[in-house]
C-alpha cells in the first residue's frame, strides 16, 4: 500500500476495536432515537393524555437513578464489553416484542410502559460500562479525539434518528420498531465480535464501602469533583431548550417547522464541533478552554433569550451546542484519564447520576421559572446563572482553572485516594 494511503500514526482508523465500537454505538443510537419517537406518538395516539408522555421519561429515569451505583460497581468487577453486550441484547428483545405486538395490533399503554421500563433498566446497567470502555480501545494521547468521534455518533443520531423514525411511522409503529430492532441487532453483532486488550479490573466483594467508592474517590479528587459538579450546575441553570415550544410560537412567531429547526440547531452545532475536535487534539490550556466554553454556553443562552428573530435564535442555539460539545469532550476525557481503570465504572455511574439529575431538574427549573417570570426571564436567569457558576467554580477549583493538559498519571485507586 502506498504510504499516502496509510492511516496516520494517530488515526483512529488504526484502532479497529474503536471503529467497531463506534459503528455499534451509531447503530444503537439511531435505533434508540427512532424508538423514542415511535413510543411517544403511539402512547399519545392510544390515550390522548399528555401526562402519559411524562410517564415515558419517568419509566426510564427511575431505574437510571436507583441502579446507577450497583451498575457502576458491576462495570468494575466484570468485562465491560459483555455488560454492554448483554444490556443491548435485553433492549433488542424488548424492542422486538414492541414490534411484534404493534404489528399484531395487540399492544396497550401499560405494555409499552413496561417494556420501556425494561429498556431503561438495561440502559442503567449499560451506561457506566459504555462510558468507561473507550479508554481501553485507544491510547490515552488520542482519547479526547476518540470521545469527540464517539459523541458525533450520538449527535448524528439525535439529528437524523427522530426524522427517520417519524417518516417510517407513516407505515405504522410496528415498522419503526422493526427497523430499530434490526439496528440494535447490528450493534449486538458488532459488540459480540469486539476484541481489545485490557487488564481485568480488580474484583472486590460488593460492600457498602465499595459501592460508594466512586463517591469517595470523586470527593478526594478536586479536578474530577470540579468537572462533574460544573456540569451539574451549568446544565441545571442553562436548560432554556426545554422552553423551545414557547419561544417558537409566542416570541419568534413560527410554526412547527421553525420549532424543528430550533430543536436541531444545538445538535448540528455539537456535531460539527465534534468532527472538528476529532481532527484537532487539545494539547494545552484545557482548563481555561473548558471554563471559556461553559461561559460561551451561558452567553449563547442569553443571546437566545433576548432574540426576537428566528435566524439569530438559530445561530445562538448552534453556538450553544458547539460550546457544550467542547466542554463535554474536555470534561469526559478528564474524568476518564484522572480515574484509574478499576474505578472507572463506579465514577462513571456517579457522573451518570449528576447528568441525569441536571437534565431532568434543569427542565423542571426552566419550566418553573417560566411560570413565574415568563420564558424570556427564565432563559435570562439561566444564562446569567451559568456565568456566575463559571466564576464561582474558577475560584473554588484553582488547579482546574490552571490545568494545562488532560492526562495526569494515576496509578491505582488506592494511590489516588491518598491524594487529598
Amino acid at each position: 500500500m502506498p504510504p499516502a494511503t496509510k492511516p496516520a500514526a494517530d488515526s483512529l482508523l488504526r484502532h479497529r476495536a474503536f471503529v467497531a465500537f463506534w459503528l455499534a454505538r451509531t447503530a444503537s443510537g439511531f435505533g434508540f432515537q427512532m424508538l423514542a419517537v415511535a413510543v411517544g406518538w403511539q402512547i399519545y395516539a392510544i390515550t390522548g393524555r399528555a401526562l402519559d408522555l411524562g410517564l415515558i421519561g419517568l419509566a426510564q429515569f427511575i431505574p437510571s437513578l436507583l441502579l446507577a451505583l450497583p451498575a457502576g460497581h458491576l462495570a468494575d468487577q466484570f468485562e465491560r464489553r459483555r455488560i454492554v453486550l448483554y444490556g443491548q441484547i435485553v433492549e433488542w428483545l424488548a424492542i422486538a416484542v414492541l414490534a411484534g405486538m404493534s404489528l399484531a395490533q395487540g399492544i396497550h399503554e401499560l405494555g409499552i410502559l413496561a417494556l420501556v421500563f425494561v429498556i431503561g433498566t438495561a440502559k442503567a446497567f449499560e451506561f457506566p460500562a459504555l462510558q468507561s470502555i473507550v479508554p481501553a480501545l485507544v491510547p490515552a494521547r488520542i482519547l479526547p479525539r476518540a470521545m469527540a468521534v464517539n459523541a458525533s455518533a450520538g449527535q448524528a443520531a439525535m439529528i437524523m434518528g427522530p426524522a427517520l423514525g417519524g417518516f417510517l411511522y407513516i407505515a405504522g409503529p410496528g415498522v419503526v420498531y422493526t427497523v430499530a430492532a434490526v439496528l440494535y441487532l447490528i450493534s449486538v453483532v458488532l459488540l459480540s465480535r469486539l476484541r481489545y486488550e485490557q487488564a481485568p479490573p480488580r474484583r472486590e466483594p460488593a460492600t457498602l464501602k465499595t459501592l460508594f467508592a466512586g463517591v469517595h474517590f470523586i470527593r478526594r479528587r478536586p479536578d474530577v469533583l470540579g468537572v462533574i459538579s460544573l456540569d451539574l450546575f451549568a446544565v441545571l441553570l442553562g436548560g432554556a431548550t426545554a422552553l423551545l415550544p414557547i419561544f417558537a410560537r409566542d416570541i419568534l412567531h413560527t410554526g412547527p417547522w421553525g420549532l424543528g429547526l430550533l430543536r436541531a440547531a444545538p445538535a448540528v452545532g455539537a456535531l460539527l464541533m465534534s468532527l472538528w475536535l476529532a481532527r484537532n487534539s487539545m494539547e494545552r490550556r484545557v482548563g481555561p478552554i473548558m471554563f471559556a466554553s461553559v461561559a460561551g454556553f451561558g452567553v449563547a443562552t442569553l443571546v437566545f433569550a433576548l432574540s426576537t428573530t428566528l435566524w439569530l435564535s438559530l445561530a445562538a442555539l448552534f453556538a450553544l451546542g458547539a460550546f457544550d460539545m467542547v466542554s463535554m469532550v474536555i470534561r469526559g476525557a478528564l474524568v476518564q484519564l484522572d480515574t484509574p481503570d478499576e474505578m472507572r465504572g463506579r465514577v462513571s455511574a456517579v457522573n451518570a447520576i449528576f447528568i441525569n439529575t441536571s437534565n431532568q431538574l434543569g427542565e423542571f427549573e426552566s419550566g418553573l421559572l417560566a411560570a413565574l417570570v415568563g420564558a424570556v426571564g427564565s432563559a435570562v436567569i439561566g444564562g446569567i446563572g451559568t456565568l456566575l457558576v463559571v466564576g464561582a467554580w474558577m475560584a473554588m477549583f484553582p488547579a482546574l482553572r490552571r490545568r494545562q493538559r488532560l492526562h495526569v498519571e494515576v496509578a491505582t485507586a488506592d494511590d489516588a485516594a491518598a491524594t487529598i
